[in-house]
């Protein structure tokens, strides 16, 4: 996306959350307020709040929705993380995947404007994302209709996820840096550069979603 693209990101006092954290923010807000209100008074009770407060605390970070922008490129990166592989792929496509830790935001975005032609979930296993065998894991594989071509990004559960949350159906149309979907605690973001495109990025390399360009001119 070319900055004039971008809209100005205004600061925000509140943090956004991400769209599909409702279920698992929610009940960890209210149960830290209840232990706040329930705590005064009485030290143990201020004691056992510490860490129900530290639990609601650590979801809202793990839920932030940053506003990210601007960012130039063809291809821009969907996740937040670090680069796990770089691999040419016999069809002539490379794969870039994207590992992202619970410290990381796990809202993806899309690499590049086009139209959602398919959305397919696949059910699977939940083993590390950093693992050979996650290939068997639980994901959703989008395919984008851009004017690059056909372009595929795979949504790759990991350990403790349970829920992967699409943001769009098949026909909308979204902009280069656009969220796409949500993937619940800890997981794998990859991306397929079509032929005759070289990737930006080693392995190792740190990325952001919607900032981090992932293709050489």
């Amino acid at each position: 996306m070319t900055p004039d693209r971008y809209p100005a990101v205004p600061r925000r006092l509140v943090p956004r959350m991400a769209r599909g954290s409702a279920p698992w923010l929610l009940p960890a807000l209210a149960a830290a307020g209840l232990a706040v209100l329930t705590s005064r008074g009485s030290r143990a009770r201020k004691a056992l709040a510490v860490p129900v407060v530290g639990l609601a605390a650590g979801m809202a970070w793990f839920f932030r929705d940053p506003d990210r922008g601007p960012a130039s490129g063809r291809f821009l990166s969907a996740a937040d993380g670090v680069v796990q592989s770089v691999d040419p792929l016999p069809d002539g496509r490379t794969r870039i995947a994207v590992f992202m830790n619970p410290l990381n935001v796990h809202v993806n975005r899309a690499p590049l404007a086009g139209v959602v032609t398919g959305i397919e979930h696949r059910p699977g296993g939940f083993l590390p994302a950093f693992d050979k065998d996650s290939e068997r894991n639980e994901r959703v594989i989008w395919t984008f209709d851009t004017e690059m071509g056909e372009v595929t990004v795979i949504q790759i559960a990991g350990a403790m996820v349970r829920r992967i949350v699409p943001y769009h159906p098949v026909g909308a149309k979204v902009e280069q840096g656009e969220r796409i979907g949500l993937i619940r605690f800890g997981s794998r973001v990859d991306v397929y550069l079509p032929p005759g495109v070289a990737p930006a990025v080693a392995v190792g390399q740190k990325v952001r979603a919607g900032e981090t360009r992932l293709d050489l001119d």
